[in-house]
């Protein structure tokens, strides 16, 4: 986990990012850069990212939460309300490709973070934000959390709307945040191949709300994508309330059919081939109009047998399935132990730990875990020294 452990870098080594971001959103993307090989300088205020104070930790600012958002990140601290601090940030952006935020655009522009600010002092940088709405709109300025987005964006109605829910419910999980701050990376670059061809900057901006729907739509949209919402909204095999894991004799497992092969088989599988004719089920399209019915017998059938013995029917039948993981089971998940996705590392500061791999393969570029997730303000002096600022400059740019 050293730096020379991966000296040679992956597909945005050479690439320096000023991250402004906190939280979970802005520290999802620039984590997946820095995965990538960007050198990531993580601006922080004093009081340092909230996440670092979330969860189980043994330092007090070294939280689970932060951990697992910030590696590949060098701490800086500035309180940048303060002259000094915002002068010193300005001697980073003029070494910076990108710099990323996601707090308001009012209070971006207060702080003079915009980018026609940040253009007057280094004209090739990409700026990057994510923010709740589409600037320009009239919800530019409001305040956006996941959970506010889950329920505007359509994501908490869908969640709801399973059989033992009582009204719409968020997903457990930060998906609002964690899926923009994906798009937000690919989004930078993307930016950055275009300034390889141009050699211009620009500004990008991420909006939550517009994300989220544009990712839920695709197959929900039905009948509205012909402007004929007679046709209905909503794809029906997603909404039939029997599409979940399936119950079994001892626990639940997890079966996709999708071809008449598919179903063939499995109804061979629940001893009744002849379903395999049914006029209901006899071709895609009579399926999808019977869907529930066909989801009622996949319900039914899964019944007969226990996990086990399904396993290796279905695997003999080359019918895809797989377990129904709690998160527990995860963490000893045989796929993911093949791949070596949990790391056990040594965090200089905080001991054993254990961190997750990185998804995505470059293989003539590697991506690399080259620094464990870093102390507040850890890398303060080195960064700004390296920007060029002398002693004096450095102890009034981090003066309380």
């Amino acid at each position: 986990m050293t730096d020379t452990a991966a000296a040679a870098g992956g597909p945005l080594a050479g690439i320096r990012v000023i991250d402004l971001t906190q939280v979970v959103l802005g520290p999802m993307g620039t984590q997946i850069l820095g995965d990538a090989g960007a050198d990531v300088i993580k601006i922080e205020p004093p009081g340092g990212d909230m996440t670092r104070f979330i969860g189980p930790r043994r330092s007090s600012d070294m939280a689970a939460y932060f951990t697992n958002l910030n590696r590949n990140k060098r701490s800086v601290v500035l309180d940048l309300k303060q002259p000094a601090a915002h002068a010193a940030l300005m001697r980073l952006v003029e070494t910076a490709d990108v710099v990323v935020h996601n707090m308001r655009l009012s209070a971006a522009a207060r702080l003079r973070l915009d980018y026609d600010s940040l253009v007057q002092v280094n004209p090739r940088v990409i700026h990057a934000c994510a923010t709740g709405f589409r600037p320009g709109s009239s919800k530019a300025e409001d305040p956006a959390y996941d959970d506010i987005i889950q329920g505007m964006a359509g994501i908490a109605h869908l969640n709801g709307l399973g059989a033992q829910a009582d009204g719409p419910r968020y997903v457990p999980s930060v998906m609002a945040d964690k899926l923009t701050g994906t798009v937000l990376a690919s989004s930078i670059a993307m930016a950055l191949f275009a300034r390889e061809r141009t050699g211009r900057g620009q500004a990008v901006h991420v909006p939550m709300m517009d994300t989220l729907v544009s990712f839920l739509l695709p197959e929900h949209l039905w009948g509205h994508t012909l402007n004929a919402p007679e046709l209905g909204i909503g794809y029906p095999r997603m909404l039939t309330p029997d599409r979940r894991p399936f119950a079994t004799r001892d626990g639940h497992l997890c079966v996709m059919v999708a071809t008449h092969a598919q179903w063939a088989r499995l109804f061979a599988l629940f001893g009744a081939p002849e379903l395999a004719e049914d006029e209901r089920f006899a071709t895609g399209t009579a399926r999808a109009a019977n869907i529930e019915a066909a989801y009622a017998i996949l319900t039914e059938g899964m019944k007969q047998k226990t996990n086990a013995e399904w396993m290796v029917l279905l695997r003999d039948a080359d019918l895809p399935h797989g377990p129904a993981n709690t998160l527990e089971d995860l963490i000893a998940d045989d796929y993911l132990r093949e791949v070596d996705f949990f790391h056990q590392v040594e965090h200089p500061s905080e001991g054993p730990m254990t961190t997750l791999g990185i998804p995505v393969s470059y293989f003539g570029t590697p991506a690399s875990i080259r620094r464990l997730a870093p102390r507040l303000g850890e890398h303060t002096r080195e960064v700004l020294a390296e920007a060029g600022l002398s002693a004096d400059e450095i102890i009034a740019a981090t003066a309380p």
